[in-house]
């Protein structure tokens, strides 16, 4: 009986996710041609704007993620996550009516408070997975967010047709129905038993860090995650940018091409991560995909055609075995009343990330396709991420290659549950 509770949970919280990755999709194709739309500037202009957007939702982000992240150790998963849904369908709403580009900015700061969707489903997934299965589960998450990649992108390149706003209109109300969806379904995750007193210590970036340095494999693995996150930013903030500067692509080839992106990460993350994860371990997935990122992103920069870049998102969406791997690592170090606060405290690495991540990428691809540039080259910003990418992969190999990752390793000093 607990199986098919369980069963049913995560079916629900796949779903979920599916859902809302639709609606985070459907704005990518237009979300450039908005914001010349809304400034009157050029295209190199508004990739800066675009930048600064993403900037500050991060900030945002890195704030509050260990703010909710500890809330749901607290009060339980389900209600940070609806919370979460029911702002983001909001802000989408404002971001369709928004007249100047002040009001997308105020949009993307209230959004960056609750961002809390991917972390809290994340801890959700945990509560309810054994440790030899959570990185399979973990996949399952991204393979939600590549079906919903699929789609999301191909609708809102569809949509982008009939007008830069109505994309943003679809997501909102996508997004607040399935806010509604999970009032009615949505079953809690976190046993009361396992929850732990609120703590303001605690719930603040460098509260979760001192909390999280006890654990020495989770520790080693966050700087490995930051340099992943702020190379893996250069698709978001420059894919459409750069696919319009080089190629010349409408919002319905830009919404193509993320839809190819979205069903080769769902047979990655809710296939091939079953199979290679138990054949070849957690640290070996890991060393696969981030050579993968290597890979593609170089080939990215030097496609001279639009059909070259195929070519290389079949090993970009093999970079998403990493991911699923490392989180599944770090995951099996921590208690189940610990679970909250280390994806909250991966929200704030992720969100420190896409403060750098975006700005140095979006600079970087203006800076090299701008008029006044001494050397023109479109490719740069994915050079750049191709750098960290291979830096990642380095400390990875430095940090895991004498630690039993494949164990549930209790902290320095710590029992095991608080």
């Amino acid at each position: 009986m607990r199986w098919m509770k369980q069963n049913r949970a995560f079916t629900f919280i796949f779903i979920t996710m599916a859902i809302d990755s639709i609606g985070w999709g459907i704005i990518l194709p237009v979300m450039p041609q908005l914001i010349v739309d809304i400034t009157g500037d050029t295209l190199s202009s508004a990739t800066v704007a675009g930048g600064w957007l993403l900037v500050v939702y991060a900030a945002m982000q890195f704030f509050f993620s260990p703010v909710l992240g500890n809330l749901s150790d607290r009060f339980g998963r389900r209600p940070v996550l609806l919370l979460s849904l029911l702002i983001f369908g909001l802000n989408y709403l404002l971001m369709g009516w928004a007249p100047t580009l002040a009001w997308l900015f105020i949009g993307r700061i209230v959004s960056g408070m609750a961002a809390s969707t991917y972390s809290t489903a994340n801890a959700f997934v945990a509560d309810i997975s054994a440790p030899d299965e959570r990185a399979k589960n973990f996949g399952m998450m991204g393979a939600a967010f590549g079906i919903g990649f699929v789609l999301g992108p191909a609708i809102g390149g569809l949509l982008g047709e009939y007008g830069t706003r109505a994309p943003f209109y679809a997501a909102g109300a996508l997004a607040l129905a399935n806010c509604v969806f999970g009032y009615f379904v949505l079953p809690e995750s976190l046993d009361s038993r396992n929850r732990r007193a609120f703590d303001w210590r605690r719930a603040n970036p460098f509260g979760t860090a001192m909390q999280l340095v006890r654990y020495p494999v989770v520790w080693g693995l966050a700087g490995v995650v930051f340099l992943y996150q702020v190379a893996h930013h250069v698709l978001p903030s420059t894919w459409s940018f750069y696919t319009i500067e080089k190629f010349g692509w409408s919002p319905g080839q830009i919404g193509a091409s993320l839809a190819f992106v979205g069903i080769m990460m769902a047979v990655t993350q809710g296939y091939l991560i079953g199979v290679v994860v138990p054949r070849v371990g957690e640290r070996m997935s890991a060393y696969l995909g981030l050579s993968c990122g290597v890979v593609a992103l170089v080939g990215y920069a030097a496609s001279q055609s639009g059909w070259m870049i195929y070519l290389f998102l079949v090993p970009g969406a093999l970079q998403g075995l990493s991911g699923a791997a490392i989180q599944s690592i770090m995951a099996n170090q921590v208690p189940a009343n610990v679970q909250g606060e280390l994806q909250g405290g991966l929200g704030s690495i992720a969100g420190i990330a896409s403060i750098i991540g975006p700005l140095v990428m979006t600079q970087t691809f203006g800076h090299f396709t701008a008029p006044a540039t001494p050397f023109y080259l479109p490719g740069a910003a994915f050079l750049l991420a191709g750098v960290l990418t291979f830096a990642a992969l380095v400390m990875l190999y430095v940090q895991v290659r004498h630690a039993a990752v494949d164990t549930h390793l209790q902290p320095r000093g710590a029992p095991v549950s608080e």
